[in-house]
């Protein structure tokens, strides 16, 4: 049982640090320029709206190893 908590453990920590690496490298120098003077304000909420999705995918990922560790364990 330990095992496979810290398995899962070690998995969140992994998901964790590959989302904040995406954040970092890819999402922060997007820019538009074709908006005008509020193009910074376009590109936030595209930046907004690709960081939720990307937790929402990070969250069902997270689930579905905590499901099939714990039924797997359980023997369901």
């Amino acid at each position: 049982m330990k095992s496979n908590l810290y398995g899962f453990l070690f998995g969140m920590w992994i998901l964790i640090l590959l989302g904040g690496g995406i954040m970092v490298t890819i999402l922060g120098p997007f820019t538009i320029q074709q908006f005008g003077e509020f193009h910074w304000m376009l590109a936030s909420g595209i930046k907004v709206l690709i960081a939720l999705v990307l937790v929402v995918i990070w969250i069902l990922i997270l689930l579905k190893l905590k499901n099939w560790i714990f039924r797997k364990e359980i023997k369901f």
